[in-house]
């Protein structure tokens, strides 16, 4: 049994996340880390809502609430709609528990105790009107890079390059819109990523398997113009985690905290600690996820994100993990997005455009909007979500393929035979056939989701949907029932247990429909189909069954065009 640590992104505290944010991390790892709990592998499977810096100051602002109320709400709205989304999270953390507060601190104080913190004296943008230092993302403005008028003063987020609130042109305040702003001298710790850059190249040179968009992007970052920079770790903000040398005061830091892209990446270890806390674990049993002396050895950590995300995980969470000299597990894989585009446009939460997680769910079921996804992930190149691509994927894949073959199979049981599986008939070359060529396509199934190839892993198991719908249309029971009645038992037989099977391989991509699939065929069993001739034969003559609700109901062009129509805007 394999033991498999699973991190996605975790999504910013401020709003609900859009369709782009969902497949660009939280879905894949959740296909991921369903696969190999239904392989039989153990599996550790770690999100949590970013709850410090900025975003969460600006939206609790905009809410009228303090911020610590604002990012409690939020937490709760985030992890209600994952769960309605099917996302099956070990553990969904906060940012912002003690948990991360202790280890954000512990490893500021191992760094610094290495000599890889640096105190510096910086010029920052102080705002006369607002009475602050502002931090990076309190900044908007033009970017020098793209021209683009609302980047904010860490990264511009049309083009993605990592800026300097100097760099704006015609800077503002995010939080009044003023433009008396100038700048002045105070202190901040950096981390001396430039020290650790020989380390983390041989690292990044190690991972020779990694997705061209993921080493592409830590290389330029790397070694492109200037080459990796030492980065500022604090911030000016009430809001965060205290800076401290583990536990110790750190003299002329006060009032100062730590740098969310510091602390956020260390809630993956922190919100592992947070599932021990509330499974009434032992230290011992998240430290064998982390920790290389106490049990980590035998961990394949994979990390899911989009590519905006990558620097980070690649370069600066590295750098705090090598820096602090202690055995902690760096990632094995990184599986890095592009973008999903929106209708012509960008999706974006801070202008809230395009379809967001909980919208989708006001008008579809969760497992329509799973299989569109992740069938069309970007993972070479951005694709675009379109409401025509959409009912049209919906439709042909979900309603005419998997749920028709669902429906005509149970439907012509009941009909002929009663709500039992039918007894009677071999096997004969067509039936063999099938097995053979379905254990072909389950093998390749296999290999492209342990390869984190998810759409060819959509369209193998779209795939296999298609064999049972040959099958079917050419063993033709319906007519076969006519003159050989025993002959079509075992086809039916056949169809009700490749539902079960169905089920059973589908569950990563479609968990709620497989789950009604097994309820359907009143059965429990859902293991993973490691001979595929003796899967189909796994509901016995005698079995009862049930015939199901329609699994899919098709998109029709009215709905279609309502929802295009309704979602052409932005959201309030």
């Amino acid at each position: 049994m394999a033991r498999h640590l699973i991190t996605s992104a975790i999504p910013y505290i401020n709003g609900i996340k859009h369709l782009g944010n969902l497949v660009g991390s939280q879905l894949p790892a959740d296909l991921f880390a369903r696969y190999h709990r239904a392989r039989g592998d153990e599996v550790m499977f770690i999100c949590a809502t970013d709850e410090h810096g900025t975003p969460s100051e600006l939206a609790a602002a905009k809410a009228g609430k303090p911020v610590a109320e604002y990012c409690a709400e939020m937490h709760q709205v985030q992890a209600a709609i994952a769960r309605q989304f099917g996302l099956s999270f070990d553990h969904f953390g906060r940012s912002s528990s003690e948990r991360n507060r202790k280890l954000t601190q512990h490893f500021a104080g191992k760094l610094a105790e290495n000599g890889y913190i640096a105190e510096v004296s910086e010029r920052q943008i102080y705002s006369i009107d607002d009475g602050r230092f502002l931090p990076d993302r309190y900044i908007e403005g033009t970017c020098p890079n793209c021209g683009y008028e609302k980047a904010r003063g860490d990264q511009c987020e049309n083009c993605t390059k990592q800026l300097d609130p100097t760099d704006l042109i015609n800077p503002r305040s995010a939080i009044s819109g003023s433009t008396r702003l100038e700048v002045r001298e105070t202190k901040h710790l950096h981390l001396r990523q430039k020290a650790l850059k020989g380390q983390i190249a041989e690292w990044i040179d190690s991972k020779t398997d990694w997705p061209i968009l993921t080493t592409s992007i830590a290389k330029k970052w790397l070694n492109d113009g200037d080459g990796l920079q030492d980065r500022g770790i604090t911030r000016d903000l009430d809001w965060g985690v205290p800076v401290r040398k583990g536990d110790q005061d750190w003299p002329g830091m006060e009032g100062k905290v730590f740098y969310v892209w510091f602390d956020a990446p260390i809630e993956y270890i922190a919100a592992t600690a947070e599932w021990a806390d509330a499974n009434a674990r032992s230290e011992a049993d998240w430290r064998r996820w982390w920790r290389l002396d106490e049990g980590a050895g035998d961990v394949t950590y994979t990390q899911f994100m989009g590519k905006d995300n990558v620097p980070f995980h690649t370069l600066s969470f590295p750098a705090t993990i090598i820096g602090s000299g202690e055995p902690w597990k760096l990632v094995d894989y990184i599986k890095s997005f592009n973008y999903l585009n929106y209708d012509g446009g960008q999706f974006s939460t801070s202008q809230g455009r395009g379809v967001f997680m909980d919208q989708a769910l006001e008008i579809l079921p969760a497992d329509y909007w799973r299989w569109w996804l992740l069938s069309h992930a970007p993972e070479g190149s951005d694709t675009e979500f379109t409401w025509e691509n959409f009912q049209s994927s919906v439709n042909k894949d979900l309603a005419d393929v998997l749920g028709n073959f669902v429906s005509r199979i149970t439907k012509f049981c009941r009909s002929k035979f009663g709500e039992v599986v039918p007894e009677g008939g071999a096997w004969g070359a067509a039936e063999q056939a099938l097995v053979e060529a379905l254990t072909a396509r389950v093998r390749a199934y296999e290999g492209y989701m342990a390869a984190m190839e998810v759409r060819k892993s959509a369209a193998e198991l779209r795939a296999i949907w298609v064999l049972g719908n040959e099958y079917l249309q050419s063993a033709a029971p319906w007519s076969t029932y006519k003159t050989d009645p025993e002959t079509a038992a075992m086809q039916v037989r056949l169809g009700l247990n490749l539902i079960r099977l169905y089920a059973v391989l589908s569950a990563p991509f479609i968990p709620f429909t497989s789950a009604a699939m097994l309820a359907a065929m009143q059965t429990r069993d859902d293991r993973w189909p490691d001979d595929v001739a003796a899967a189909l034969q796994a509901l016995a003559p005698g079995h009862a069954f049930t015939v199901p609700e329609v699994l899919f109901q098709k998109i029709t062009d009215e709905q279609q065009a309502e929802w295009q129509e309704r979602f052409k805007g932005v959201r309030a």
